[in-house]
């Protein structure tokens, strides 16, 4: 349990302490940005592979602080199908929030398809994702490796805000006063309007795709059925 509590910090901690501050500037500015970049990339892919391996570890150890019986884990089928709807569309638009994709605040028609919804559909995605592995999971392992994704996701939001914010100036005001943070925010104050055709109909059935895929091959790949 302690190599899953210190994975789970170490990925939390290098996003939004290290990505997310100061700090990555004072690295960048040692070792440049394509350096900088390619080291937390590793970093990155190496905490996934810890963070996966003590889970697999710690499965069987911790004790279970809730189980919601199958009703939960059919509302997670439903819950994680809508976070790929937002992650997967979310991660083929062009995005100002995006590493190296800051430019697109440049074109006449940034704000479009799902940046209507909300201008961090992959976080908010990874989220609701996490939030959904969550109500179907109530063992400390599971608590530990979806909560801290779910934060991650929560507050890696508002990590790139400020950082955008800092970076580009009156550019990202005026995409901000555009969009929202919180999903369908801008929609239902009424400074966007949603449109299903903008986002892409081959990406959200990419997306369901995905879903559906997960969904058969979790037994293989995870051990345990989210339909059982």
């Amino acid at each position: 349990m302690t190599a899953l509590i210190a994975a789970a910090a170490f990925f939390v901690l290098l996003h939004l302490l290290v990505s997310g501050t100061a700090l990555r500037g004072a690295l960048v500015g040692i070792i440049k940005e394509g350096p900088y970049m390619g080291l937390f990339s590793l970093a990155s892919v190496g905490g996934i592979v810890w963070l996966s391996m003590a889970y697999g570890d710690a499965r069987a150890l911790g004790p279970v602080y809730w189980d919601l019986g199958p009703g939960a884990r059919h509302a997670g089928l439903l819950i994680t199908l809508l976070a790929l709807l937002l992650l997967v569309p979310g991660l083929l638009t062009p995005n100002p929030t995006s590493v190296k994709q800051e430019g697109a605040l440049d074109k006449p028609d940034a704000v479009k398809g799902m940046l209507r919804i909300t201008r961090h559909p992959f976080l908010w995605g990874v989220s609701i994702w996490a939030l959904g592995h969550l109500l179907a999971n109530g063992d400390l392992p599971s608590i530990i490796l979806f909560g801290s994704m779910l934060a991650l996701g929560v507050f890696g939001t508002v990590s790139i805000d400020a950082k955008r914010k800092k970076a580009l100036g009156a550019k990202w005001d005026a995409f901000a006063a555009q969009t929202s943070n919180i999903p369908f925010g801008a929609v239902l104050t009424g400074r966007q309007k949603l449109s299903v055709g903008e986002i892409g109909w081959w990406r959200l059935a990419l997306a369901v795709a995905i879903w559906a895929g997960l969904v058969w091959a979790h037994p293989m790949l995870f051990g345990v059925s989210p339909l059982a």
